[in-house]
């Protein structure tokens, strides 16, 4: 696999495991759940710049895969809420 292959793929796994740590959580505020997968986003950049430093621009480690991410990260949010919720009648949120 190419180096950005890599990082494209280990963003989309880290947006779903932000997902999932967001629900587990408890997180009910979309800003501070934001702020985690920020956080987790820019965690990701640095060690993969030192993974991949010399192999590949560090401009393109910090821009592919910015997208997947969030995407991923808030599309499993909502659905695993939703599925929680609804089928289950769980009370995820306090």
């Amino acid at each position: 696999m190419k180096p950005l292959d890599v990082i494209y793929m280990v963003r989309a796994i880290l947006g779903a495991l932000t997902a999932f740590i967001c629900l587990f959580m408890r997180i009910n505020d979309i800003i501070v759940a934001l702020a985690i997968a920020l956080l987790i986003y820019l965690l990701s950049d640095k060690v993969l710049r030192q993974i991949f430093i010399g192999k590949v621009e560090k401009s393109k480690i910090t821009r592919t895969g910015i997208g997947v991410f969030f995407v991923t990260w808030i599309f499993l949010w909502i659905l695993t809420y939703t599925f929680m919720k609804s089928f289950f009648g769980l009370s995820v949120f306090p």
